[in-house]
């Protein structure tokens, strides 16, 4: 009986030791599993945000090539002609062209009476002029856009003082 009693002892030990290293064994890896799904969220996350990047750097080349033609459009549309219907047709092309180009994010940045800020504007000449205020924007040469935050291409403006 002493022998038998010795070798249940025994089944008991290992049987502790047993569950013990399954109970680490567990715990590692839903450690390691933990990580795992941690690391892939981020992954996802960051996935996200690159294509959202890539997506509006391309739209910002993309309208970038196209603002000269809408400029020349609107040229065409403010041009002096007799021939009032054809003017019309112009002046609703160019409207049509620029909400396209809005409907893809483009705005129009501000200018006239601004203060002058060298992330969306581009000085190309500077008046005395005292009736206006410190680095306030008096002329505009050429409209400048954005997308978001990002600048598509700067104005061109004279500031004062």
């Amino acid at each position: 009986m002493e022998n038998e009693e010795k070798d249940l002892n025994e089944n008991n030990e290992e049987i502790i030791k047993a569950e013990t290293v399954s109970k680490e064994e567990y715990d590692e890896l839903d450690d390691r599993y933990k990580r795992l799904l941690a690391e892939f969220e981020n992954y996802k996350k960051r996935s996200q945000k690159e294509k959202e990047s890539i997506y509006g750097m391309i739209t910002g080349d993309v309208v970038a090539t196209m603002l000269p033609i809408m400029d020349n459009l609107e040229k065409a549309a403010e041009a002096k002609t007799e021939d009032t219907q054809y003017q019309d047709g112009v002046k609703l092309v160019a409207r049509q062209f620029q909400e396209a180009l809005k409907g893809l994010g483009l705005e129009e940045i501000e200018t006239l009476g601004q203060k002058f800020n060298p992330e969306y504007h581009e000085a190309v000449s500077h008046v005395e002029d005292s009736t206006k205020g410190e680095q306030e924007i008096v002329q505009e040469y050429r409209k400048g856009y954005k997308i978001g935050n990002k600048v598509v291409r700067h104005s061109m403006v004279i500031v004062a003082n």
